[in-house]
């Protein structure tokens, strides 16, 4: 009887966050309208902020994308944060039409980085589009944002896609990236709700971003933060599926599984600090914020498949009755990942590549253990395609 209770309660945590995939998955096969350019002149000031820790093999590259905008060149300027880079990274970018600001934290993070700047830069600014280091925009990037803005919109996240797909482990994040697209941006907004934010390819009405950074230093997963941030004051993020972002793919397993687990503390983290706030704001009706905590418990994805299939498995050697809901559950589940992945990635690369799964699965299940402290200390992730 209490084991029957036991594999019930898991059983309907496991669907929960399965049906959730799924409803967003299927969402995510329908239209969405994009901003169209206005005929108007562009008339807005846009800061493009591009935070840079130890990025000395990428940032000449991402700086020189910023530079090369078709967009009146007097209303743009590139600012490069440099933390902890060479003299000579620092001297090359000096020698480009950019502002460069040079600093020196005792603990680096992304958000005193972008804080710093906006502080530096002052508030003669429209929109801030933050990139990271590792990023290429094409020449048309800004002219989109500015449409975006053109439609009413205060608060925009780019299409990020893979810049890189050298290796096993790249194809894997680069698939991983475009599964997010497709439930977490696209199939939000085609829903009405908040897309959500990655941490570059980003941009915002220039104030409330200021405004809303100034109550965040988080040292690991800041666009968590400034997501539920944002959700909480009632500020939705539009999607732009057609503006794209090119984003370097993590290369080793090692890399991986560091950058999963910053990722799995700071989902810890935000949750357990704005949980409180959870049912305060749902008897408000505040979906959008709710529903972006919600997105801060769910199970991840690769543990979501990986422990799905073994409890399949297993209960199969106990009582095979009991174990078809949870095959089932694990059709869904599998349902929802390839209706969330672009067509374009169904390639025999790929199928290679998911050979890969168990074991960055053991890796991603042995971060569980590594939490503590991970949110406090930050954890860099290296770049430069080799």
């Amino acid at each position: 009887m209490i084991w029957t209770i036991i594999d019930y309660l898991f059983f309907i945590i496991f669907a929960i966050n399965v049906l959730y995939l799924l409803l967003f998955a299927s969402l995510s096969l329908l239209r969405l309208k994009q901003p169209k350019p206005s005929a108007a002149k562009p008339s807005r000031r846009i800061a493009v902020l591009i935070p840079a820790y130890k990025e000395d093999s990428v940032i000449i590259e991402c700086a020189r994308s910023a530079l090369s905008q078709r967009y009146p060149k007097g209303l743009f300027d590139v600012v490069v944060i440099s933390d902890s880079m060479t003299d000579a990274t620092n001297e090359r970018l000096a020698r480009l039409p950019l502002k460069l600001i040079v600093v020196n934290f005792d603990k680096s993070t992304k958000a005193k980085a972008l804080n710093t700047a906006m502080h530096e830069i002052g508030d003669d600014y429209d929109v801030a589009v933050v990139l990271d280091a590792d990023n290429v925009i094409k020449p048309g990037f800004l002219a989109e944002i500015n449409a975006a803005f053109d439609a009413g919109y205060h608060a925009v996240q780019a299409h990020r896609t893979a810049k890189n797909t050298n290796t096993d482990v790249a194809t894997l994040d680069a698939l991983s990236e475009e599964i997010n697209n497709s439930l977490l941006r696209k199939g939000h907004a085609v829903a009405g709700l908040s897309a959500a934010l990655i941490g570059s390819g980003m941009a915002f009405t220039y104030k409330l971003f200021k405004d809303a950074m100034r109550g965040i230093d988080a040292v690991g997963g800041f666009d968590k933060a400034l997501d539920l941030t944002l959700t909480y004051h009632r500020i939705r993020v539009a999607y732009l599926q057609d503006t794209i972002v090119l984003d370097e793919k993590v290369q080793s397993s090692e890399t991986f599984s560091r950058q999963r687990r910053r990722w799995l503390s700071a989902q810890c983290h935000y949750f357990s600090t704005f949980a409180r706030d959870f049912f305060p704001q749902l008897f408000k009706g505040n979906i959008d914020f709710c529903d972006k905590l919600f997105q801060n418990m769910m199970i991840p994805r690769l543990i979501l498949i990986g422990a799905t299939t073994i409890i399949a498995i297993v209960i199969s050697f106990i009582s095979l009755p009991a174990a078809v809901k949870w095959w089932a559950l694990l059709a869904a589940l599998l349902l929802s990942m390839m209706l969330a992945t672009p067509r374009k990635l169904y390639t025999g690369k790929l199928m290679k590549s998911l050979l890969k799964l168990p074991y960055l699965f053991l890796l991603f299940a042995g971060n569980i253990f590594k939490l503590r402290n991970a949110n406090k200390s930050f954890i860099h992730t290296p770049h430069g395609i080799k």
